[in-house]
């Protein structure tokens, strides 16, 4: 544990080292606010709440997300880099942990500097505070699994680009899984369980009552199995990079 911890200081501090970070936290604030306000009208409703602003973090994680992970292992690769971090000593489930812990915490930072639209909603009513904390706990949850799937694509490949591509299409399937365009597709010839189980995926569909304070653990669950299983999939994917 201490050596992913100082995989993810290391990755931490390496974010803020380059504008990546910088850019991805003023861009998540501007598109928030923006999204929160004019297109969720957040004064027009007449209701103290946040809801206006975690609606659109599925769609916001969908491109930024893949954007800050896509260097994650194909800068490595393509530098070397990766060799010299394989010669240290520490596993590489110690390192692919630590660098979704440093790429979290960044997650992390960026829901955090929001904090000037709680500000709001408070000072306009009375908003359930619980139900805030609940939501933005569910968002960080689910920015955990668009970081795993993303992590995964850039340990696919060399280059950035490719693994950006890969990551927003990946994560658009999960995100759509569960809407009536995916479900229309399989409804002419799969069975309701295997429209269920379809729809079981999608990230919209447990992140709804997440969005609303509701923090139910079956959607808890769901977001940290598919956190696991994709950090698994890294994981096997470096151990064959590196063996190769």
């Amino acid at each position: 544990m201490m050596n992913a911890l100082f995989i993810a200081r290391r990755e931490f501090a390496s974010f803020f080292a380059t504008p990546v970070a910088y850019v991805f936290i003023a861009i998540f604030l501007m598109m928030s606010s923006i999204l929160t306000f004019f297109v969720g009208d957040l004064f027009s409703r007449g209701q103290a709440d946040l809801l206006p602003f975690f609606n659109f973090h599925a769609w916001l994680y969908l491109f930024l997300v893949p954007a800050i992970a896509m260097r994650t292992w194909a800068e490595e690769r393509r530098s070397g880099t990766i060799e010299l971090l394989m010669t240290l000593p520490v596993t590489v489930t110690e390192a692919v942990v630590g660098k979704f812990i440093a790429g979290w915490a960044v997650l992390l930072l960026a829901l955090m500097l929001t904090f000037p639209l709680w500000l709001t909603v408070n000072y306009l009513g009375h908003p359930d505070n619980g139900v805030i904390l609940a939501a933005y706990i569910g968002s960080w949850l689910m920015a955990g699994a668009f970081l795993a799937i993303s992590m995964c694509m850039s340990a696919l490949t060399r280059n950035q680009v490719i693994a950006f591509v890969m990551a927003v299409v990946v994560c658009f399937a999960f995100v759509l899984s569960g809407s009536d365009i995916i479900l229309s597709a399989f409804s002419g010839w799969a069975d309701n369980s295997v429209l269920d189980t379809v729809a079981s995926f999608s990230f919209l569909t447990h992140f709804e009552a997440m969005s609303r304070g509701v923090l139910a653990l079956n959607d808890v669950i769901y977001f940290i199995l598919v956190t696991g299983l994709w950090l698994y999939a890294s994981q096997i994917i470096v151990e064959q990079n590196k063996a190769a």
